[in-house]
């Protein structure tokens, strides 16, 4: 019988540090992790990288910030109906029915709260 193939996640966000501990994080709870810098390299890499389960975004990024990510992304039929869940140090919970998200998650993360966020949302 074949293994089950890990749960893709996406981490978009231009703090590097942060991308590296999500990703470490996550890697270790056992999910497949991409990342990128800010939200034109994210579109790049769901276009041609096997799509994630779910999207964990900052909004606050130079480039394409994510905002801008999630317009992009609602445009496109085979992107639209990944989950998104923000994770940001500016903005409150009604970012998310603005922006469409799953949930919103406040800077600096707490750790369990993640964890339950990506499990809760993670196809």
């Amino acid at each position: 019988m074949p293994a089950t193939p890990l749960k893709r996640i996406l981490v978009v966000d231009d703090d590097p540090d942060i991308r590296e501990t999500l990703a470490e994080l996550l890697q270790e709870e056992g999910y497949a992790v991409m990342s990128a810098a800010h939200g034109g390299e994210a579109l790049s890499a769901l276009r041609t990288e096997p799509k994630p389960g779910l999207i964990l975004l900052d909004l606050m990024m130079p480039i394409m910030d994510g905002w801008q990510f999630r317009a992009e992304q609602k445009k496109d039929p085979e992107l639209a109906s990944i989950p998104v869940v923000i994770i940001s140090a500016t903005g409150r919970d009604e970012f998310v029915s603005s922006l469409g998200a799953a949930q919103f998650l406040k800077k600096p993360i707490n750790l369990e709260q993640l964890l339950a966020a990506v499990e809760q949302h993670c196809r």
